[in-house]
């Protein structure tokens, strides 16, 4: 929640965002998929994150797949940031304890031990922990002073609901930590948490984003790049494609001077072949004189 009064705000915040890639994301009951409106939101929370203050970092991982994978330790490059999210392998089951665990442990190492800690996971698919594991899980997390905020969407049954309903109150201190459960609907999942704590609380949003983000409640967003109305919010909207383009950039660049190093080893030992094939035929033509002689 927003605490009136208080200069939280000013605090600097290290986040790890936990992305769920299960096989579960397939499924288009979230529109387009659950996957894309899972990253429709990501991004959104990390461009809130990034432009409210210059010295907030946030990083990504997936908790599904081959196991758990860090795309990105905690950055203030956004687009980074971003560009991590493009071309993830969706399949196999959520991991839930391995994926939050580790993601503790990147904040861990952050580079500015001032800033605050807080985990974002986006819980898609079934919970196979049971609740006792991750009450466990919870209280570590409090123990070590890190927020955790739970986005629960996709699949539906009581038992998901309870157990993330657990973990969230063995973590929280002081209303530092959130749960949000998202129905499947017309509103886009990105539209539902812009008007909650995990976008707003905590001071993080900033009056540009509050204000966006009452508007954006609504009228939705839906259709915008990274779900964001250039009209509500200019600056934020310019952000995110300025950081996406300089990502690309990059990217390209990087590319070509591949492309270029491997066609210069190829040109390489081109040559070095015609320089072996030349020798050889010298060396042959040289024999043949020496035969002659002798005969």
């Amino acid at each position: 929640m927003v605490l009136e009064g208080s200069d939280i705000s000013y605090c600097h915040q290290a986040t790890m965002i936990c992305i769920d890639n299960s096989e579960w994301m397939r499924n288009g009951d979230y529109s387009p998929t659950r996957f894309q409106a899972q990253a429709d939101a990501v991004n959104l929370i990390c461009g809130a994150k990034t432009q409210s203050n210059p010295e907030n970092t946030v990083g990504v991982l997936t908790m599904a797949g081959k196991g758990v994978r860090v795309l990105v330790t905690p950055t203030s490059d956004l687009g980074k940031i971003l560009a991590c999210m493009h071309g993830l392998e969706i399949g196999g089951e959520m991991n839930l304890a391995a994926g939050i665990q580790v993601a503790q442990l990147a904040l861990k190492h952050r580079q500015n031990k001032k800033q605050q800690q807080r985990i974002i996971v986006f819980a898609g698919g079934p919970v196979k922990y049971d609740k006792k594991v991750l009450e466990m899980i919870g209280k570590k997390l409090k123990k070590n002073s890190v927020a955790l905020d739970v986005v629960n969407f996709g699949e539906e049954d009581e038992a998901k609901a309870e157990k993330l309903e657990a973990l969230v109150a063995a973590v929280n201190n002081n209303d530092s930590s959130h749960i949000v459960h998202v129905p499947a609907g017309s509103n886009a999942l990105s539209d539902v948490l812009l008007s909650t704590p995990i976008f707003t609380g905590d001071g993080e949003g900033g009056s540009g984003f509050a204000a966006a983000a009452a508007a954006a409640a609504a009228g939705g967003v839906s259709g915008f790049d990274f779900g964001v109305d250039p009209n509500l919010d200019p600056e934020l909207a310019l952000a995110l494609r300025v950081s996406m383009e300089e990502e690309r950039a990059r990217q390209e660049a990087a590319a070509k001077k591949a492309a270029d190093d491997s066609s210069k080893q190829d040109k390489e030992g081109e040559s070095t072949s015609q320089d072996a094939t030349m020798s050889e035929n010298v060396g042959t033509s040289a024999s043949e004189s020496e035969n002659k002689r002798m005969t």
